[in-house]
C-alpha cells in the first residue's frame, strides 16, 4: 500500500492537506488555504515536485531538532515536516515524501 493525501477543513473554515505514509503517519503538512481549489493546487504541486531533491530545504530548529520544507520551483513552501531527533531520521522523512508524494489518492475529510 502506498501513501495518500488527506484534505481537511479547519475550525475557522480554511483548508489544508497532509501527506500520509503507508503506515498512516503524517510526513508532510500544508499551510492553510482560504479556498479548497488552492489546497488542491497545493496537492498537485507536491505531486509534481516531490521527486526533485533540490526542492527540499533541510533545516535545524532552534531547539536542535531537524525538519524540512518542500518548495515549489518558484521557491514557495508547499509543505513542512514534523521535527525529527536526528538528521538521519529527517532524511528518511524526505525519502518517504519522495516515495509517497506522487500518489493520486486523496481522502476528502471535509
Amino acid at each position: 500500500m502506498s501513501g495518500w493525501f488527506e484534505l481537511s477543513k479547519s475550525s475557522d473554515g480554511q483548508y489544508h492537506f497532509v501527506l500520509k505514509a503507508a503506515n498512516a503517519e503524517t510526513i508532510l503538512a500544508s499551510e492553510l488555504y482560504k479556498r479548497r481549489d488552492s489546497a488542491e493546487a497545493g496537492i498537485a504541486s507536491v505531486q509534481a515536485n516531490c521527486a526533485n531533491d533540490a526542492l527540499y530545504e533541510r533545516k535545524t530548529a532552534t531547539n536542535g531538532k531537524f525538519h524540512f520544507n518542500l518548495k515549489a520551483t518558484n521557491g514557495q513552501v508547499i509543505g513542512t515536516s514534523e521535527l525529527y531527533e536526528t538528521e538521519r531520521s529527517r532524511d528518511a522523512g524526505i525519502e518517504s515524501v519522495k516515495r509517497n508524494g506522487s500518489t493520486t489518492t486523496v481522502k476528502d475529510k471535509i
